[in-house]
């Protein structure tokens, strides 16, 4: 909204919209830098879909990669990335990514309570690239205790109930990796962590949520932390409305709802964007995502609708790859307010994913982004996950807990009676999908032919160091590949999901948003899933979305406050 007589109601130096990692960076970095910052959140708890996802975060050349043994250098990462956005991504944002990612990260270690260890064995998405590294790039936030955060913790977005064992107990994703795949010390880990939830007493009787921060409430729990002693305030319950511009299209800050008002909020050094994508826009993601597509297939934030996409738009803003998402395949479990994504459960051995025609169309260990861009080709959709008895008693699927741990009778009877399909043939399990079952049976005869050699002769599962990040290592001749041979057989329909958009307003290096004839618009900058993703179509990497997020926050924080 063009204005030249505003009256303000608040004055700040910067204005940071949104509340997830990026957010909390770009604020981070501003506070430090001697601004007076202002966060606003639409939801009225903070953290978006950073503190309900995995937290990792995936820095080239990071201070942390030495310590697990792995070289790494800017000129291998650049080669990586650019070798996977080509013309979609300006080179000087690759650039700036690469070369500054390392600097946020060691700034935040430096800085703020933010910490994390190298991941050594979770392995680049894209191992036959030039440049990739088979670990050491994403990083894990440390585990990180709820009480340093006194009552603000109450109102910190509780993680997705897919990282908490029976939606109670947290774990890392170094931990979890060690669980899934059943890595030495696996049982005694988990009767550790049972320990530390049962026994934090007398909280236990209070609440059922744990005080042991991880994953993505590890790193926004730090994180806000850091802001708290720097007096940052944060306004929950406050969405954004509108851009406020001068005559000459200057960002000059934003009106905000709060408690019934409309605000205008002045930002003498900037707007920084940081809310999220449009994922649960439904209207949004028929215009712009390929079909099918539902906002109930994404597992990403119900907040996210892409608010400052369209006030951003209004003002003259360019965007890019507004057709590209965080693709994953995902469930949806009735009640619940977000799906699920399948991260590990495809990738365990004895599962396969069949189109309708009863074939196997992909390599189910590949990357989630890969995975549905194999789902969207012509004829693979709709898609099912199967699997067989073994399957279910020795591994977790969704919400269900492995058969062997007797623990089901915990979940709900919707949870327990109607997610799967199942039925004592393939032939049965065909028809109750609609699935060519002559197909189907001659698939799954091949498949355990190729799993009892270890050889996946037709998409080659299970032989570079992604694969085995969720293989089992009691599986041989190759963990990632188990025989479906027990009956009954489990069928699930899996959907292309998401945990968030990835295009949006259109940025320079400095996170600066341009316009459509290319040049800045003064005052404005974006980062996080409402700006186009500077890894364009493809996902390099563990932390890919939340690496980009706080390297931009932090080259805005530090363009607006220069």
């Amino acid at each position: 909204m063009n204005t030249a007589e505003q009256n303000w109601d608040e004055t700040v130096d910067v204005l940071v919209v949104g509340s997830g990692a990026g957010a909390m960076t770009a604020a981070l970095r501003a506070a430090h830098a001697c601004a007076n910052v202002l966060l606003v959140e639409k939801s009225d708890h903070y953290g978006g879909t950073s503190a309900t996802a995995g937290g990792v975060v995936w820095v080239p050349h990071n201070h942390l990669m030495p310590g697990v043994d792995i070289e790494d250098s800017q000129e291998d990462a650049l080669r990586y990335v650019l070798s996977l956005t080509g013309d979609d991504v300006p080179q000087d944002n690759v650039a700036a990514y690469v070369t500054h990612a390392a600097r946020m990260l060691q700034w935040l270690t430096a800085n703020t309570h933010a910490q994390f260890q190298a991941m050594p064995y979770y392995a680049d998405y894209y191992q036959d690239l030039a440049g990739s590294r088979p670990g050491g790039r994403s990083v894990d936030p440390l585990p990180y205790p709820a009480q340093s955060l006194g009552q603000e913790f109450l109102r910190l977005q509780e993680p997705h109930r897919q990282t908490r064992v029976l939606g109670l107990m947290g774990y890392s994703s170094t931990e979890g990796a060690i669980l899934l795949s059943k890595g030495p010390g696996w049982f005694k880990l988990m009767v550790k962590l049972a320990a530390q939830y049962f026994l934090d007493l007398p909280w236990r009787f209070r609440s059922r949520r744990s005080r042991r921060l991880t994953m993505g409430n590890a790193l926004i729990g730090r994180l806000r932390h850091s802001l708290m002693e720097k007096n940052v305030p944060l306004w929950l319950s406050t969405p954004a409305r509108e851009l406020v511009t001068s005559a000459s299209g200057e960002v000059l800050g934003a009106r905000v709802q709060r408690e019934g008002r409309l605000l205008a909020v002045r930002a003498r050094r900037g707007v920084i964007l940081a809310c999220g994508g449009f994922e649960h826009n439904q209207a949004l993601r028929q215009a712009y995502l390929p079909a099918p597509t539902d906002a109930r297939w994404s597992a990403a934030n119900p907040h996210n609708t892409g608010d400052m996409l369209v006030a951003a738009r209004a003002i003259g803003a360019a965007t890019a790859l507004l057709d590209e998402a965080w693709w994953g395949p995902t469930i949806a479990i009735p009640g619940e307010d977000r799906a699920r994504m399948l991260f590990t459960e495809r990738s365990m051995p004895g599962t396969i994913v069949v189109n309708r025609g009863g074939q196997r169309f992909f390599n189910e260990s590949v990357a989630y982004t890969t995975a549905v861009q194999a789902m969207y080709r012509p004829g693979n959709l709709p898609a099912y996950l199967i699997f067989d008895a073994r399957y279910k008693r020795e591994y977790p699927f969704g919400p269900l807990l492995p058969g062997g741990m007797h623990l089901n009778w915990l979940q709900p009877r919707h949870v327990r009676r109607e997610l799967l399909q199942s039925a004592r043939s393939l032939e049965q399990l065909a028809q109750k999908l609609g699935v060519d079952a002559h197909n189907l049976q001659a698939t799954v005869e091949r498949f355990n032919r190729f799993a009892l050699e270890g050889k996946d002769l037709d998409h080659h599962r299970g032989e570079n160091p992604y694969d085995l990040i969720y293989g089992d290592v009691r599986i041989k001749p190759n963990p990632c590949l188990a025989p479906l041979a027990e009956p009954p057989y489990y069928a699930v329909e899996i959907f292309p999901g998401d945990i968030g958009t990835k295009g949006g307003l259109l940025t320079n290096a400095s996170a600066q948003v341009l316009n459509t004839q290319g040049q800045p618009i003064t005052g404005l900058y974006a980062v996080g899933n409402c700006s186009a993703s500077v890894t364009g179509r493809y996902y390099p990497g563990a932390g890919a979305t939340l690496g980009p997020a706080m390297t931009f926050g932090f080259l805005a924080a530090e363009h607006a406050c220069t």
